[in-house]
C-alpha cells in the first residue's frame, strides 16, 4: 500500500502546490468496517473549509483516474490541526 500512497502523493502534489498547499500526509486506515484514504493538507496561515473543498474537487478526480485502489473506501481530506505548540 505504501507504493500506492506514494504514487497518489506524487500525482496530487503539483496541483496542490499551485494553490500554495502542502500535502502533509497520506494514510490508509481501516476503522470498523470501512477503509479510509486520509489526506492531510497544510498551508501557511492554515486552510479554511472553502479551500479544503476546492482541493478535494481537484484531488478526487486525480485519484479516480489513477484507479490504484481496488477496495471501496472513503476519501477523507482535512487540514493539519494547529495545536498549542505554535504558541511556545
Amino acid at each position: 500500500m505504501n507504493s500506492i500512497l506514494e504514487e497518489i502523493k506524487k500525482n496530487i502534489e503539483s496541483p496542490m502546490q499551485e494553490m500554495n498547499i502542502i500535502v502533509d500526509s497520506i494514510m490508509w486506515e481501516k476503522e470498523g468496517n470501512y477503509f479510509y484514504l486520509k489526506i492531510t493538507l497544510d498551508r501557511v496561515n492554515g486552510l479554511d473549509l472553502d479551500t479544503i473543498v476546492e482541493a478535494t474537487n481537484i484531488i478526487n478526480p486525480i485519484i479516480d483516474k489513477l484507479d490504484l485502489i481496488d477496495e471501496e473506501y472513503i476519501l477523507d481530506i482535512s487540514s493539519k490541526e494547529r495545536g498549542s505548540e505554535e504558541n511556545e
